[in-house]
Formats: C-alpha cells, structure tokens, sequence
C-alpha cells in the first residue's frame, strides 16, 4: 500500500513554481530551495514506504532523477504532484531491485553458495556519490563553482558562461577546468595500498 502523499492544497505551492522555473533558468539557488522545502515530506514519503534506513537515500536519487527531468516540467502546474511523481518512480525501482536481490539470495542459499560471500560487489550508492559531490563543491571557490555547474550540470556553453560571470571566454574554461581538477582529486579513491604509485593523481 502506497503511504499518502502530501495534497496540493499544503502552503507554499506558488513559491515552489518559482524556485522550480528559476533552476530550469539555470539557477542552482532554486535547486537548493526546492530541496530545502521538500527533501523533508520525501523523506517521510519514503519512510513509511521502505523504512527509515532507506529514506534518505531515496530521497537524494529523486533529486537527481528531478535533476535530470527538469525541463520536462511545464509551469504554472503544482509542482508536489510532478515531484512526488518522480518520487514514485523512484520507489518502484528501490522496489523490483530488493526483490530481485532477495530472489538472487534465496537462490543462492538453495544451490549451497555461502551466505558470507556476496556474488559481486555492492554498487555504490547514488546518495553517497551526490553527497560527497556537494561536499567537494561547497569547498570550490564560488567563481570554479559557478563556472562547473553551468558547463557541466546546465549544459551552458563557455561562451554563455563568459557573458553571464562578464570574463573572457578562455577564463571561463580554465575556471571549469580548474574546477574539475579539485573535483577529480576530491572525490578520488585512496588507493588499496599506500605503497601502490598507481594511486598518484593528475
């Protein structure tokens, strides 16, 4: 059984139109208030729906699949029901992916594979991967921030870039590129062994 979802009839619906159209603009400040205002009714969403553990990383994959829809939203239209949408989406596949795991295990136990051995390695998790970014771009200088998530999030070219931050064309590469420098060396693994050269960086 599906838990209810919060009505379009809640406050704030006209503000969330807003925040919405400004992040389809490309402004990431409207991304960061939509999440401020409904990471909290996904999270208890998700909750009640696949429990407590489950949440916060269901909650983190809707935004990035909202991230990935974004265009697809069409204005004035309540944006609780195209998120939640997203946000259902979202639980079904949580959902035929358990089964599926819960099959392969069940499996397994009958042919006699050890319980103590997974098969494969675990994937990593989409939430922990978003988070860590938002980590490493919170520590950019804003002007490499700005410059990265136009190019690479908003699919803005460099040209576009230079006439909204008023810098040269050149400048606005070596921004990203200086961004995406740090971002490659923030979210690099350390390597197994310390004594392993092939963890040297770029």
């Amino acid at each position: 059984m599906e838990p209810p979802e919060p009505s379009t009839a809640e406050s704030g619906e006209p503000e969330l139109v807003e925040r919405l159209v400004a992040y389809q603009r490309g402004e990431i400040e409207g991304f960061t208030a939509l999440y401020a205002a409904l990471a909290p009714e996904l999270g208890r969403y998700f909750a009640a729906a696949a429990g407590g553990s489950a949440a916060d990383d269901l909650v983190q994959e809707t935004f990035l699949a909202l991230h990935r829809a974004r265009r697809t939203y069409r204005p004035p239209l309540p944006v609780r029901p195209w998120v939640f949408g997203i946000a259902r989406n979202v639980l079904r596949r949580h959902r035929r992916t358990a089964a599926r795991r819960s099959r392969r295990e069940e499996a397994g136990t009958e042919h006699g594979a050890s319980a103590l051995r997974p098969s494969e390695p675990p994937a990593p998790s989409v939430a922990v991967e978003v988070r860590e970014l938002g980590r490493a771009l919170d520590r950019l200088p804003p002007e490499r921030r700005e410059a990265w998530l136009l190019h690479h999030v908003h699919g803005w070219s460099f040209r576009e870039i230079a006439a909204r931050t008023r810098v040269g064309i050149n400048a606005a590469k070596l921004r990203s590129s200086r961004a995406m420098r740090a971002l490659r060396a923030a979210l690099a693994p350390e390597p197994a062994d310390p004594a392993d050269p092939g963890g040297r960086r770029d």
